[in-house]
């Protein structure tokens, strides 16, 4: 079965988890660790209870927010584990495409067209919008 655990700096694991539930539903199989909160508990303390409800036969997606950060670094220890993949630059389009894609999909495969379908969707919409002369709004 494939699990999925959201692990941000601050609310934004849950922030990101209510818009994805706003369009995909709720999925019992979604976990959140939000760190450094004033009343979170400390990173280890939630690895460890997410941790207990995933099984060796399950496929772990963990999503973090910034390469390089505390959260990503502190979870990079599980990304040894051949049923687990470590994706971090978390965004929405992301986290929508490999949680509503079928099991049959393989998950190194799944992650590198979700990471490019992403990417795609990180735009200067400014540039997008034809541009009209000043002098023709002034008149």
């Amino acid at each position: 079965m494939r699990k999925y655990l959201i692990a941000t700096h601050g609310s934004f694991a849950g922030g990101i988890c209510t818009s994805l539930e706003m369009i995909a539903g709720k999925n019992e199989n979604i976990y959140l660790i939000e760190g450094y909160t004033e009343n979170s508990r400390p990173v280890d303390e939630q690895l460890d209870s997410v941790m207990g409800n995933i099984s060796d036969d399950d496929e772990l997606f963990i999503f973090t927010d910034l390469m390089g950060g505390s959260i990503t670094n502190q979870l990079m220890k599980l990304a040894t584990k051949k049923n687990v993949f470590l994706i971090s630059g978390l965004n929405l389009p992301l986290l929508l495409e490999i949680v509503l894609a079928g099991e049959d999909i393989p998950a190194e495969e799944l992650i590198e067209s979700a990471i490019t379908n992403a990417r795609e969707q990180i735009l200067f919409v400014n540039k997008l919008i034809p541009q009209t002369d000043d002098k023709t709004d002034q008149d």
